[in-house]
């Protein structure tokens, strides 16, 4: 597994990727447990549309994960305000059975990047990306 850090200094942005290792997880189907705390409305689309680009069927579930999700995603994501809401961070952690086996995290501390008011698409594709790099895209 490799950690990758990606710092955008002018925005004050920080990402932080352990890399799904598809050796060891050989991934082809990834249920996500639906955070209904979360309040950027378009987080879990994008966040399955994502993984599904890699290859990975998805289910959305609430509550337990059915039996057969054997990895599942737990997400979570804040907004932040600067005349508008923007997604100022983010954690996405991927379990085996309960226990957690890729975390990716991505952050805006502020500052006059004008990238804090880009869409969810443009701040998790990056990430996401990185965290499935080991799977084949579509």
């Amino acid at each position: 597994m490799g950690m990758s850090t990606l710092l955008f200094i002018g925005a004050c942005t920080t990402v932080n990727v352990n890399r799904i290792d598809a050796q060891a997880h050989p991934l082809n189907f990834l249920c996500i447990e639906e955070n209904p705390e979360v309040l950027v409305s378009d987080f879990l689309s994008v966040l399955e549309r994502n993984i599904q680009k890699h290859g990975i069927k998805t289910l959305v579930y609430k509550g337990q994960p059915p039996e057969r999700c054997e990895y599942t995603v737990a997400y979570t994501a804040s907004r932040g305000w600067d005349l508008a809401p923007f997604l100022n961070h983010a954690e996405i952690r991927l379990r085996r059975s309960g226990e957690t086996i890729s975390l990716a995290t991505y952050k805006h501390a502020g500052g006059f990047g004008l990238n804090k008011w880009a869409g969810t698409e443009s701040k998790l594709t990056p990430v996401l990306d990185e965290l499935f790099a080991n799977f084949q895209k579509n």
